[in-house]
C-alpha cells in the first residue's frame, strides 16, 4: 500500500503538470521517413474532438516517468496510464480527471479502492484551440530572449529560450522558487496543428524535462468516474508527502499557464 501511495503521488503531479502544459505546448512529429509530405494529424483548422498523447518526464537521473494520455475535449475529460521506476522495476498507475476530481489506481490491479483528490480542471476549450493552430498566440510572444522558427516538409518548429527564468520544484515541500533558463520548442502540422512540444527547465543544480508527443486525433473516447463506493478521498497535502526520491524534482516556470497567451513574463 505504502509503494502505491508513493506511486500515485508522483502520477497525480505528472498528470496535471501535463494537462496544464498542453495549453502552451504538446515534441516531436512524424520523421515520415517515406519522404512523401503527408500529415497524418491535419485538423483543417477544425478544434479536435479528443487527442491521444505520449508524455515522458526526467530529471536528469537515470529515471523517467512516462504515460499515455486520452483527452475528450467534448466532455471535458481525460485519462492516463502512467508508468514509473521502482528500484529494481517499475510500476504502472491509472489516473482520470472528471470534473474537478482526480482519480489514481494502481493499474495492475483488476479490483480496489481510487485515491480521490480535488484537482481544479484547465480549460479544455482553450486547450483544444490551442491545438488547433497556436501560431498566432506564438507569433505574439515576446518575452523569450531567443526565438527562431524553421519548416522542414509539412512542419514548422518554433524554438524559444530564455535565462533568468522563475521555476519551482512543484514537488518539493515547501515550494522554492530559483532562477533558471527555459527552452520550448513546439512543432506544428500542414494544418498548423500542434504536432508536439519540449520543455526544458534548468536551475545551477537541477534540470527537467517535460516532452509531449500527439499521436493521434478524433479517436472514439469514453472516460468515466470510478464508482463512488470505490473511492477514497485524500488531501493534497497528504499526495505530497508520497512522492518518491526517484523523480523528487519536477521544475516548471511560475507562470506557465500563461505562456501561451502572447503576454508572459518569464523573467
Amino acid at each position: 500500500m505504502a509503494a502505491f501511495k508513493k506511486s500515485s503521488g508522483i502520477a497525480l503531479a505528472c498528470f496535471a503538470s501535463a494537462l496544464t502544459f498542453l495549453g502552451v505546448v504538446l515534441a516531436a512529429t512524424d520523421p515520415n521517413p517515406s519522404g512523401i509530405p503527408k500529415d497524418p494529424l491535419v485538423l483543417n483548422g477544425v478544434p479536435p474532438r479528443s487527442a491521444s498523447l505520449l508524455m515522458s518526464v526526467s530529471n536528469g537521473q537515470a529515471y523517467t516517468v512516462s504515460a499515455t494520455i486520452n483527452v475528450n475535449f467534448d466532455t471535458s475529460r481525460a485519462e492516463a496510464i502512467v508508468q514509473f521506476p521502482l528500484l529494481f522495476t517499475q510500476t504502472s498507475v491509472e489516473l482520470r480527471l472528471v470534473g474537478n476530481h482526480l482519480y489514481a489506481e494502481a493499474a495492475d490491479i483488476s479490483s480496489g479502492k481510487w485515491l480521490e483528490i480535488d484537482e481544479h480542471a484547465p480549460s479544455f476549450f482553450g486547450i483544444a484551440l490551442e491545438m488547433t493552430q497556436p501560431a498566432p498566440d506564438l507569433n505574439l510572444i515576446k518575452s523569450f530572449d531567443h526565438k527562431t522558427v524553421t519548416t522542414s516538409g509539412y512542419s514548422t518548429t518554433y524554438d524559444f529560450s530564455s535565462n533568468d527564468v522563475a521555476l519551482s520544484n512543484v514537488l518539493g515541500t515547501p515550494k522554492k522558487t530559483v532562477l533558471g533558463s527555459l527552452d520550448i520548442t513546439i512543432t506544428t502540422g500542414s494544418g498548423g496543428e500542434v504536432t508536439g512540444a519540449t520543455m526544458t527547465s534548468r536551475s545551477r543544480h537541477d534540470m527537467s524535462k517535460i516532452t509531449l508527443q500527439v499521436l493521434s486525433y478524433n479517436k472514439p473516447t469514453t472516460i468515466t468516474a470510478p464508482s463512488a463506493s470505490d473511492v477514497n478521498a485524500v488531501k493534497v497535502s497528504s499526495i505530497r508527502q508520497l512522492f518518491s526520491t526517484s523523480i523528487a524534482t519536477l521544475l516548471l516556470p511560475d507562470n506557465l499557464a500563461s505562456l501561451g497567451q502572447g503576454t508572459a513574463q518569464v523573467s
